[in-house]
């Protein structure tokens, strides 16, 4: 006899689907002989199916057998639409899996750095949503160790990262997407506005500076630290078209990463900052380790990937 499982005090039958598909078969036939030719099998094996489902449902029987055909039983005609419901809900299961499978459904829950919002996130999330226009979205916008807090106790799926935000990266798979590089920006009457090639930053020693933060340790400044002087800063600001207007007018100069530059407002000059030795300001999607990746997150990096090719250098 099949195993029976309580539930609230009531014995539940394990019942095998394919019993439950011969069944609606059957019952919607009227004829075991109908129903085997229609799922391809023997009538012997239609009615050994039967009699199964039968004896795991306590015995009562679930068809009348006819001199010509079957009839559903007060017991037979009470499990159709049981029957039903768990065929449809089989059929909606799969239905589902289909569509997780071929990134036509699902979700993809993503957060990003607020740099990588400029252009490398539009640019995939445009891609992405074009190519899959079913799969529901929700984006993050924060820093770098944040994401990866939010990551770890799985409310993102993805989150697009920098080795700049000083977080360890090693509990995560980390999908490398580019080497960011990084350019100083000065007025446009500024002498070395028409540099040609990149520059030191010791050459900006002695300039008002404008960043994040009024330490440069652990920020885009760093690069100043590493050639020997420490940055005057004399404007905090956070946002990067805010840092923009303040360079525009004069109060200084400030560290863009290549991933914002395309939005550089043409009152401004960028130059590539030369410096030597300096560990690669890479940008990562990273995931969850042991963590498998959902057809969406995987088409999501693949998007990420096209959209590092779509962000101009500046010249």
């Amino acid at each position: 006899m099949p195993k029976q499982h309580p539930v609230a005090g009531v014995a539940v039958p394990d019942l095998s689907t394919v019993w439950l598909r011969v069944f609606l078969v059957v019952a919607r036939h009227g004829s075991f002989t109908v129903a085997a030719r229609a799922l391809g099998w023997t009538q012997s094996a239609v009615s050994r199916q039967i009699s199964s489902l039968e004896a795991a449902l306590g015995g009562a029987a679930l068809f009348d057998r006819l001199p010509r055909g079957v009839r559903l039983t007060e017991a037979g005609r009470l499990l159709v639409p049981h029957a039903e419901s768990v065929a449809e809900t089989l059929h909606g299961a799969a239905r589902e899996l289909a569509d997780l499978r071929e990134v036509a459904g699902g979700r993809l829950r993503f957060g990003a750095f607020a740099t990588a919002d400029a252009a490398l996130v539009p640019h995939a999330l445009a891609a992405f949503r074009a190519r899959h226009p079913r799969v529901r979205l929700s984006r993050e916008e924060g820093l770098t160790p944040g994401l990866l807090d939010r990551l770890a106790a799985g409310h993102l799926d993805l989150a697009v990262v920098s080795t700049t935000g000083r977080a360890p990266l090693e509990s995560y798979e980390l999908h490398h997407l580019l080497d960011e590089s990084l350019y100083v920006a000065v007025p446009a009457d500024h002498p070395l506005a028409g540099h040609e090639g990149p520059v030191r930053l010791g050459r900006l020693a002695d300039a008002d500076w404008i960043s994040g933060s009024s330490r440069p340790e652990g920020t885009l400044l760093d690069a100043a630290l590493r050639q020997g002087f420490r940055p005057r800063v004399t404007h905090v600001v956070g946002e990067w078209t805010a840092k923009q207007g303040y360079v525009a007018a004069g109060l200084g100069v400030t560290l863009v990463p290549a991933l914002a530059a395309e939005s550089v407002r043409p009152d401004i000059a960028l130059l590539p900052v030369l410096d030597e030795g300096a560990p690669a300001r890479a940008v990562y999607a990273a995931t969850a380790r042991g963590r498998a990746l959902t057809p969406a997150v995987e088409a999501f990096v693949g998007a990420l990937r096209e959209a590092v090719a779509r962000i101009p250098v500046p010249g």
